[in-house]
């Protein structure tokens, strides 16, 4: 289910501005597209994220964090306003797929929270999708 680069590099990303840079180590998980109302009114259209242990993300920079449900809150540049980062809790921090640099080696596994998606496009990349929360494939062990 994971990926991880073969020669151990770590993937690098950041924000617009650069005031916010980050390094994973570790492998990735594939590319989720969420388009819950949250993902859809932070980013104004449907979002794209990876996955990775904590413990592998090293940031540089000041990462403002907005608590944006009871169990959630999500990380952005202060400056720039570039979604960066997820927080469930847990072990592991979502990245936001368009914050990293080339080549990631990802591809993306399937849709969530695909009966909130918005009424202006259709999702036709044949990709698995999944109604709401509680609906998705089993998580990673």
């Amino acid at each position: 289910m994971f990926s991880d680069d073969s020669d151990g590099l770590p993937v690098m990303g950041g924000c617009l501005c650069n005031e916010v840079s980050f390094r994973v180590r570790g492998p990735l998980r594939p590319v989720v597209a969420c388009h819950c109302q949250q993902c859809r009114r932070m980013s104004g259209h449907f979002t794209a994220a990876t996955a990775a242990s904590k413990d592998g993300v090293e940031i540089e920079g000041e990462v403002r964090w907005y608590q944006s449900s009871e169990g959630a809150r999500r990380g952005f540049c202060p400056e720039c306003g570039s979604t960066l980062f997820w927080d469930g809790g847990g072990d592991m921090l979502s990245i936001f797929a368009g914050s990293l640099d080339k080549p990631t080696g990802l591809t993306t596994a399937w849709h969530i929270h695909c009966a909130d998606k918005g009424d202006y496009y259709e999702i036709g990349d044949g990709l698995k999708q999944y109604p709401g929360a509680g609906d998705g494939p089993p998580k990673p062990e």
